[in-house]
This record gives C-alpha cells, sequence and structure tokens, in this order.
C-alpha cells in the first residue's frame, strides 16, 4: 500500500519553477504568497525573463522580507497607471487595457524600462541604442535596490535562469551552483528583442531565454539531484484556449501557443524516461553476473531511478478582457488582478482534497491541475504508486 502524503520525510526539496510572460508575472507573485503562507519555502528557484526577476527578488531576500519586496517592485512598475476603475463590462474593460498598453509603449514602466531618446531606426549601426526600442537601465537599479545579491549567492537557495546567447543561438543556465549570479545575469535573462538591448556577460550577448524555451522546467527535471522532491510549475501563459473569433484573438492565441512552452510535453517526457530508467534497471539486475562488466551493460545499471516528482501546476487562465496586449499591460488595476488570481489559484489547490490526500508515490511523476478555470479541468496525472 502506498504510504499517506503526512508519512513523506519533511526534508524533502521543494521547488519553484516561474515562466516568462512580462505584465503577468505579478501572478507569480501572488502564488508565493499563498505557497509561504501554507509553509512551502523553496530550496531551488528557476526562472525565465519575468520569473527570473520574481526569482531573484525570492532568493535575494530573507524569507520575512520577500512578499514586501516583491510588492515593492510590483507597485512601482503599476505607479504611473495607478487608477483603479470600477469596470465591470469585457468591453470598457479592453478599451481601458488597450490604453493602458498603449501608455506603457509610449512612456515605458517605472523601475523596469523606458524609451530611449532617439529612435534606434535612426541610431549608428552597432551601437546599443540601434538594438532596442528601449533602455532597461531603470531594472538594473531596481534589482540592486530590492536584491540582496549576497542573500541570493549565499546557497540558502538555488537560483538558476535562463538566457540565449546572441551569437551562437545557444541556450545557457546561470546558476548559484556554479557561478556567482548578478543583476546583469538576472536582465540578460529578460532581455527580450527587439524591444530591449543583449546583455553583455563574459564579453558575450545575451537575449531573453524565452527565445528558445519560456519554461525552464525541463533544466530543473534533469539536473535535480536524486531523490523524491515537489515541484510548484508557475505559467503566465495558456497553452489550452478557445478558437479565435478575430484577428485580435489570432494575435493573443498565437502568443498563448508560443510561449507556454509545452510544459505538459515535458511532464510526458519525464514520464517516459522514468519508464525507460525503470525498464533497464530491471534488465541489468536479471543478467548473468560475468555480463556486469560488460560497457553497455555498465551504462544501463547507471540509468537508476531519481526518486518521485510531485507537480503541481498553477496556470494563469487569464481574463476574458486581455488581448494580444496582455503582457505589457501595466496598469494597477489589472496587475493586482493577475497577484489576487495567482493566490487564489494557489490557495484553492493547495486546500483541494486530491493535493492534501494525495499518496506517496514510489517513483516516476505526478502532476496536479486543480486550479480550473472555463478551459482546464482538475487532473492529475501520472502513476501513483
Amino acid at each position: 500500500m502506498p504510504e499517506p502524503d503526512s508519512a513523506r520525510s519533511p526534508a524533502d526539496p521543494a521547488y519553484l519553477v516561474l515562466q516568462g510572460g512580462g505584465a503577468l508575472g505579478a501572478y507569480q507573485a501572488g502564488v508565493y504568497e499563498a505557497l509561504q503562507a501554507h509553509g512551502y519555502m523553496p530550496e531551488w528557484i528557476a526562472g525565465m525573463s519575468i520569473g527570473a526577476i520574481n526569482a531573484a527578488i525570492i532568493a535575494g531576500n530573507e524569507p520575512d522580507r520577500r512578499i514586501e519586496r516583491l510588492h515593492a517592485f510590483w507597485d512601482r512598475a503599476s505607479e504611473c497607471l495607478p487608477l483603479d476603475l470600477p469596470v465591470a463590462d469585457d468591453t470598457l474593460r479592453r478599451l481601458y487595457s488597450e490604453a493602458s498598453a498603449a501608455w506603457v509603449a509610449a512612456a515605458g514602466v517605472p523601475g523596469f524600462f523606458g524609451p530611449r531618446f532617439v529612435s534606434p531606426l535612426m541610431a549608428l549601426p552597432g551601437t546599443v541604442e540601434a538594438l532596442s526600442f528601449y533602455d532597461t537601465a531603470p531594472l538594473y537599479q531596481s534589482l540592486l535596490e530590492l536584491v540582496d545579491f549576497d542573500v541570493l549567492n549565499s546557497g540558502k537557495v538555488r537560483l538558476s535562469v535562463g538566457a540565449v546567447n546572441v551569437l551562437t543561438g545557444n541556450f545557457i543556465y546561470f546558476d548559484t551552483a556554479q557561478r556567482r549570479i548578478g543583476p546583469e545575469h538576472i536582465m540578460a535573462s529578460g532581455a527580450l528583442p527587439p524591444g530591449f538591448p543583449p546583455v553583455m556577460i563574459d564579453g558575450e550577448p545575451y537575449w531573453d531565454g524565452g527565445l528558445v524555451s519560456n519554461t525552464p522546467l525541463q533544466y530543473v527535471l534533469d539536473t535535480r539531484a536524486p531523490g523524491d522532491a515537489t515541484v510548484f510549475q508557475v505559467d503566465l501563459f495558456s497553452a489550452q484556449g478557445p478558437m479565435p473569433r478575430t484577428l485580435a484573438d489570432v494575435y493573443q492565441r498565437e502568443k498563448d501557443i508560443r510561449y507556454s512552452s509545452r510544459t505538459r510535453l515535458n511532464t510526458d517526457m519525464e514520464r517516459e524516461l522514468v519508464e525507460l530508467r525503470a525498464a533497464a534497471t530491471r534488465i541489468a539486475d536479471r543478467l548473468p553476473p560475468e555480463w556486469r562488466d560488460d560497457p553497455d551493460v555498465q551504462t544501463l545499471a547507471h540509468c537508476r531511478e531519481y526518486g518521485a516528482i510531485t507537480l503541481m501546476h498553477l496556470i494563469n487562465a487569464g481574463e476574458g478582457f486581455e488581448t494580444q496586449s496582455k503582457d505589457y499591460e501595466f496598469s494597477r488595476m489589472t496587475l493586482n488582478g493577475h497577484w489576487s488570481a495567482g493566490k487564489t489559484d494557489a490557495e484553492r489547490s493547495l486546500a483541494h482534497p486530491a493535493w492534501r490526500n494525495r499518496k506517496r508515490h514510489r517513483a516516476g511523476l505526478v502532476s496536479y491541475d486543480l486550479a480550473p478555470s472555463g478551459l482546464h479541468e482538475v487532473s492529475i496525472r501520472g502513476a501513483t504508486e
């Protein structure tokens, strides 16, 4: 019989995986607030783009300051659009959101990025001004103010952020397990062209890791240490969605599909790898002793089980008023809504009987999607024993 969840060792680590998504990142802050309130303190946080910024603020502060610092970043980002309009109608709200996004496109976001005085179309080729529409110097200052990089690099929480080399196209993770991370590494993970310029690190230019993959889930699954773990995967774009009815819907749906990054594909691949490892282990154990030193058998023998992964999948389902500009709509009203939605979804999921009463599984990956919307149903996928 499988053991009840209460029998799981308290030493089992928790990992937090944060997707990219601009203004939608306030949803992740709400999720984290709920997780911390329920005693989940991640030992490893992996982020991409805005997820890297949230991850740095969390990993770069002691627990009692994390929520305060997250609020400081998101309140600053929305301070130029602080109006809270009681608009219930989706059509009017959509107009307000589009106007807010247009303002951001023209004026930038405080503490994040601002427009260049000279258009990149008129700048001297080869200069940094010619490579992007916005200057991200404000983000550098915000990171220095809101992140304690000594705490971030202390080893208390492992941090990994993804970026892509502009020259080679190769994907890379900047990981505190391997190097000291500074503001430039966080900015590189969020340097989405042509809006933001590449960030130079060790003489190499880097862009947003979301160009290759918008979620660091696979990196976490591939490089984790053997043993059981709980993973909280927080996605800002939903792979599922309705059939578009207008061209505006087409633009939004295309963005959702492109940046959802096939999270379910990652989990399905992990399950297949687990099955292959188990089969390889069984075959190696049944071979006669004289074959044990064969190089191929030795390779099979190293394909041992890595332990059990329990994954809670939290997906920002979106609102009816949102359009393709939702990832750069930084109004206070909308960001507060994203934060509240993330907190509500996490609290609902943590309180769900399927989570509270889940059984311990010996190996493999079991995923839970327990905060359903009109597009998502409660689902549990994977072997449970």
